[in-house]
Parts: C-alpha cells; structure tokens; sequence
C-alpha cells in the first residue's frame, strides 16, 4: 500500500492519506507549524505501538492467554547520537509470569520493531 503526503492548510500541516484513511502531521508551534496534528517521529512511535499491542493481542487470543487487555506506552527522542523509542508494557488479565514473558517476547517480534530494528533502506524518486 501507498502513502501520500501533500500540504495541507498550516504552514507546515501535512495531509497523509493511507488507503481510505487520512491523517495530520505537523510540527509544533515552537518551529513554526500549528500542531494541528502530532510531529512525524510521534507516528513512527505510534505505529510501533500499535503494532506492539496487535500482535501481543492476536498471539494472546491465539494461544487462549486470559490477557484482558494490553497497554503500550513509547518514550521516543534523541539519545548518545541516535534515536530511542522505548517500550513501556502493562498486560492486563490473570498472566503467570512465564505467559507475560512469553507476550514480551512476542511484542519484540511485532512487524514494525523488526522492520526498526532491522536494515533500512530508503530509495529516493524525483519526479
């Protein structure tokens, strides 16, 4: 699937559109947008999130782990000359420690941590 990206109304508002889905990103006021909508790295952040709390939901279902619910909070910024997105988890239901274990494991095998954990390749087209 495609993602674009276009100007939207602010000075620095994008409008993303994914599919049938539309999204805001821009940047605080403090650089000169409007923060209509949250900054790029806060989406990268997000879909590792929620991508972290599907799949740990979907394995849990799966193997009938009485997990209730999953919560997942991402500490992102820059750190000793890199980025950091740390993964905060709370598992919510009746878990032996082995299964919590077992759901973290799975939620570090989530597609979008392999894919930033992984190499990144980033081809440019102009048009």
């Amino acid at each position: 699937m495609d993602v674009s990206v276009a100007h939207g109304e602010g000075p620095l508002q994008q409008v993303i559109t994914i599919g049938p889905h539309r999204l805001l990103a821009d940047a605080p006021v403090a650089n000169g947008g409007q923060a209509t909508g949250p900054e790029p790295h806060d989406i990268l952040a997000a879909a590792l999130g929620a991508c972290t709390a599907l799949t740990v939901t979907l394995y849990a279902r799966h193997k009938q782990i009485a997990l209730q619910d999953v919560q997942v909070r991402i500490a992102h910024g820059p750190q000793d000359g890199g980025y950091v997105f740390t993964k905060h988890i709370a598992y919510v239901g009746t878990l032996s420690a082995e299964q919590r274990e077992r759901l973290t494991q799975i939620a570090d095998r989530c597609p979008v941590h392999r894919t930033l954990s992984g190499t990144i390749r980033i081809e440019t087209v102009v048009a």
